[in-house]
C-alpha cells in the first residue's frame, strides 16, 4: 500500500475504547479484532511496503500503526486503490497476487466500523521479518554506481544509467538480483541491463558525472545472447530467486546498467544505488527469451479522445511455455489487453487491466506456465483516454500526445518471457520471425536489418544476409560492424575484392576494430596475399595473447610468408 491522499481525523482514544468510529456501539456483536481477522489480511498484502523503513510513508505492523490509519485503510480497500493490484480476475493466474477478497474487505470495512479494537494481544500472529539490508541475506557481490547522481526538487520525471562493474575473474551464474536504487519516493522504477561488449562506456563518456541520460536504453548485444529475464524493480518488490536451470551468465568484463526512472519529490537528493547478486554453481539448461510487441508508431492520441487504441501482434513459429509478461505504458493508458489466438482459433487471456495505472506498473510471474503451440498469435490491445475526465492525465487542458520517453508522452510496449518447449536451446526461430516481424513494421531500422542479416550469415545463409546487411549500410553506412558483417557475407559470396572494401571502410571507421583487422587478414591470406594478412593478423594476435588459436594461425601465416621469401 502507498501513501494515501486522505485527510486523517484524531479520534480520542476513549471513544475508540467504547464506540466504533461510526459511533456504533463495538459490543453489540461479535466483532473483527485485529490480532485475529485484520492483522493476517495486513501482513500477506500491505506490510511489503508498510513496514518500518518501507517505501511506504508510514508501518501498518503493529496495531497501533493500522489503529491510526484505520479509515484510511477502509476507504482504500473498499475502493480497491490498495493493495494495488492492477490485473483482472480470472485473465492470468499469477504468482504473489494482491487482490482482497469482498470477504477480506467488508471484514475490515466491520472492524473500523467498531472501533478497530485490538482484541487480545496474543491472537496477533508474528509479522513478517524485514531486514534492514538485503531481503534475501548478504548477496555474493554487492556492485555499487562509481558515481553518486543528484535528483533535483522539482521538475519532470528523469531517467539515469548507473554504468557498474562487477569485480569477478571468473564467469559466474546469477540466480537472484537485489536492487537498492536509493531513497523511497523518489525511484519510480528501474530495470537492469546486462552489456557484454561495453557499449554503455561510449554513452556514458558524453557525461562528466559519469553515468548517462534516458529512458529507452539499447547496448549492443550478440543476436546470439538475446535478453532471457526481466531484472525488474519497483517499490515493493519481492526480489524473485531463479528455479534451477534458469540461471544467467554474468563474465568478466561485462557491465550493469541499472536504468532508473526518478521523480522529483520537492528536496534536492543525492542517490548513489547497489545491486546485490547472488551466485550458484548450476549454469543454465533452459533458455528463456524475452519479446516485446510494441505499437508507439501507431501513438498519435488527439486531445480529448476518450478511448484511442493500438494493437500489435506476434505469430509464435514454436511451442512454448508464458513464464511472465510485462505491460507498459503512460499516464493516458487506460485498458491494457494481452491474449493469443490459438491454432483453433480460440482465445486465451494473458493479461487483461481494466484500469491501467503507471505507479503501479509490474512484471507478473504465472503461477504455472501458459502453454502455447506453434502458430498461436500474440495479441496487444492498448486503449488511452485523452481526455479531461482521466484522473491521470498530465495534461489539463488535454493536448495531443505521441510517443516519447517523458511521462506526458504514451508508450505501447507488452513483454513476455518464453520458454521455447524442447530440450536445448530453441531460441533461434522465435529471433529470427521476431526480426523479420521489427522490419515489416520499421523499415528503416538499421537494427533490425543488422541482426537478422548476422542471423542469417550464422546460418550459412549468404545470399539473404548479403541482402540485409546491405540494406543496414545503406541506412547508417558509418557503422562498422556493418560492414564488417557484410564483408564476411560477400567473402562467402565469392565477391572476394567487395568483401576487401567492407572490411577496409569498417576500419576506416574504427581503426581498432579486431573483427575486422580478423577477417580482413583471412581474406587477404585466401587471395595470396599473405604479407598483408600477417600485418593485419599481428595487431588481433597481440590483442588476444592467451588465444591458442590466434596464436596458432599466426605461426601458420608467418610459415606461408617465409616459404613464399625462398
Amino acid at each position: 500500500m502507498k501513501h494515501l491522499a486522505i485527510l486523517f481525523l484524531a479520534v480520542a482514544p476513549s471513544l475508540l475504547a467504547g464506540r466504533g468510529l461510526s459511533g456504533a456501539p463495538s459490543g453489540s456483536s461479535p466483532q473483527p479484532r485485529f490480532g485475529r481477522d485484520i492483522a493476517p489480511i495486513l501482513y500477506q498484502n500491505c506490510v511489503a511496503c508498510h513496514h518500518p523503513g518501507g517505501h511506504a510513508p508510514f508501518s501498518l505492523v503493529t496495531y497501533q500503526g493500522a489503529r491510526q490509519h484505520a479509515r484510511a485503510i477502509a476507504s482504500a480497500t473498499r475502493s480497491r486503490r490498495m493493495p494495488p493490484w492492477l490485473p483482472a480476475p480470472g485473465y492470468g493466474d499469477f504468482l504473489g497476487t494482491q487482490r482482497l477478497t469482498n470477504t477480506q474487505i467488508q471484514t475490515v470495512g466491520k472492524w473500523v466500523r467498531a472501533g478497530a479494537p485490538e482484541g487480545p494481544p496474543a491472537q496477533v500472529p508474528v509479522p513478517p521479518r524485514f531486514m534492514s539490508e538485503w531481503q534475501l541475506g548478504t548477496p555474493d557481490l554487492i556492485v555499487k554506481a562509481p558515481h553518486p547522481f543528484t535528483v533535483p526538487a522539482g521538475g519532470p520525471n528523469l531517467f539515469w544509467n548507473f554504468v557498474m562493474t562487477p569485480d569477478i575473474k571468473t564467469t559466474k551464474y546469477v540466480r537472484a538480483i537485489e536492487i537498492r536504487p536509493g531513497p523511497r519516493n523518489l525511484i519510480h522504477h528501474a530495470n537492469l541491463i546486462v552489456d557484454r561488449v561495453g557499449s554503455s562506456l561510449r554513452l556514458e563518456k558524453s557525461s562528466p558525472a559519469g553515468g548517462f541520460p534516458g529512458m529507452d536504453v539499447t547496448v549492443d548485444r550478440s543476436v546470439f545472447d538475446p535478453i532471457g529475464h526481466f531484472l525488474f524493480w519497483k517499490p515493493g518488490t519481492v526480489p524473485y530467486s531463479e528455479p534451477d536451470g534458469f540461471s544467467w551468465r554474468l563474465d568478466p568484463g561485462n557491465y550493469l546498467v541499472l536504468n532508473t526512472h526518478f521523480q522529483p519529490h520537492g528536496k534536492v537528493a543525492e542517490v548513489q544505488p547497489e545491486v546485490g547478486l547472488y551466485f550458484t554453481n548450476k549454469p543454465p539448461t533452459k533458455f528463456p527469451i524475452v519479446i516485446e510487441l510494441e505499437a508507439d508508431n501507431q501513438l498519435d492520441i488527439p486531445a480529448g479522445d476518450p478511448d484511442f487504441a493500438v494493437s500489435d501482434h506476434f505469430r509464435l513459429p514454436e511451442d512454448v511455455d508464458v513464464l511472465a509478461i510485462y505491460p507498459h505504458a503512460h499516464y493516458l493508458g487506460k485498458r491494457l489487453e494481452a491474449y493469443a489466438i490459438l491454432p483453433n482459433g480460440s482465445r486465451k487471456w494473458l493479461l487483461l487491466i481494466p484500469d491501467w495505472n503507471m505507479d503501479w506498473q509490474a512484471v507478473y510471474r504465472y503461477r504455472k506456465p501458459v502453454v502455447l503451440p506453434k502458430g498461436s498469435v500474440i495479441w496487444m490491445r492498448y486503449h488511452y483516454d485523452n481526455s479531461s475526465a482521466n484522473p491521470r492525465n498530465p495534461n489539463h487542458p488535454p493536448k495531443r500526445v505521441r510517443a516519447g520517453n517523458q511521462a506526458t508522452d504514451e508508450m505501447a510496449h507488452l513483454s513476455l518471457q518464453l520458454l521455447p518447449r524442447g530440450a536445448g536451446d530453441h531460441r533461434r526461430p522465435i529471433q529470427e520471425a521476431l526480426m523479420r516481424n521489427d522490419i515489416k513494421k520499421h523499415p528503416a531500422e538499421f537494427q533490425a536489418h543488422m541482426n537478422l542479416g548476422a542471423l542469417l550469415l550464422s546460418r550459412l545463409d549468404a545470399q539473404d544476409a548479403e541482402a540485409q546487411l546491405a540494406t543496414a549500410v545503406r541506412l547508417d553506412p558509418k557503422r562498422p560492424e556493418a560492414h564488417d558483417m557484410l564483408g564476411v557475407a560477400l567473402e562467402n559470396l565469392g565477391r572476394s575484392s567487395d568483401a576487401l572494401l567492407e572490411f577496409r571502410i569498417a576500419l576506416r571507421d574504427d581503426p581498432h576494430y579486431l573483427d575486422a583487422d580478423y577477417n580482413l587478414a583471412m581474406a587477404l591470406a585466401r587471395r595470396g596475399q599473405i604479407a598483408e594478412a600477417v600485418k593485419d593478423f599481428r595487431l588481433v594476435a597481440a590483442a588476444y595473447p592467451k588465444s591458442a588459436l590466434l596464436q596458432k594461425q599466426l605461426r601458420q601465416l608467418l610459415a606461408e610468408e617465409k616459404a613464399g621469401h625462398k
